[in-house]
């Protein structure tokens, strides 16, 4: 196929939009215009009311972070920003500490880099990103659209969780992933590595203490949410298991 070709058929896809926020403008030019020439539609903003305001006039698809900005923090944004429904979200940290990279993968951010950082290995981190937001995940034409195990009910289009009282359950998107990652593969020990891969991806470099964390806070919600059963078991020096059965609802 010829170049030209293949660059009218680039022009023709929909071009995926991204929101930098830093309040630094330097980074801001230098992340906006390197996403720029490589195919991205990209706005930027300087705080979260300047965020607020641009995704008003326009959801993003994937919003590139930094941790420490003025008035409301990163790691704040990041919490309202995690939804199923929401956007990707990329962290920045110019301090680079192991407890933030924690916390901001445990609010449901998909990756995190540390300031500063190169472009090209944001670039690559955001393609692949939106690349495992676009792809089928493994496993999905198997279970169908939603899945079953001990009453509770997992819509797999519509990224939602219900109790087996009917009551929807508010997950973060990687909560979400972690307990999708579990459905497909039930009643098998699972190694912290192995979900890692699953939830978040081979290329992940997030590591088994987010897992742990993670795994905490998705217990603790199926068990204030009306769950009798230990559904997440923890298997000493291998992993963790998905005890119940799960039905596929096609």
């Amino acid at each position: 196929m010829s170049n030209t070709l293949t660059e009218a058929m680039e022009q023709d896809q929909p071009r995926e939009h991204i929101l930098v926020v830093d309040d630094d403008p330097g980074i801001r030019d230098l992340i906006s215009e390197f996403l720029a020439q490589h195919g991205f539609t990209v706005e930027t903003a300087g705080d979260g009311r300047e965020m607020e305001r641009a995704i008003v006039r326009r959801r993003p698809d994937l919003v590139v972070l930094d941790l420490m900005l003025p008035g409301e923090d990163g790691l704040s944004i990041c919490r309202r920003l995690t939804r199923p429904d929401g956007p990707a979200v990329i962290m920045l940290s110019a301090m680079g500490e192991e407890t933030d990279r924690i916390v901001g993968l445990e609010l449901g951010a998909d990756d995190y880099l540390a300031k500063p950082c190169n472009p090209r290995e944001l670039l690559a981190r955001v393609r692949a990103v939106m690349r495992r937001r676009r792809e089928p995940r493994a496993g999905e034409e198997a279970l169908g659209a939603a899945c079953e195990f001990a009453g509770w009910r997992l819509d797999l289009v519509r990224h939602e969780l219900r109790s087996p009282q009917g009551v929807v359950v508010n997950l973060s998107s990687g909560e979400f992933s972690l307990l999708r990652a579990f459905v497909e593969r039930p009643q098998r020990v699972l190694t912290r590595d192995q979900l890692l891969e699953y939830a978040r991806g081979p290329q992940s470099d997030a590591f088994d203490r987010a897992i742990d964390v993670q795994i905490s806070r998705l217990r603790r919600k199926l068990e204030d949410s009306g769950g009798t059963a230990e559904l997440i078991r923890t298997v000493r020096s291998e992993g963790y298991i998905f005890t119940p059965r799960v039905s596929r609802i096609a």
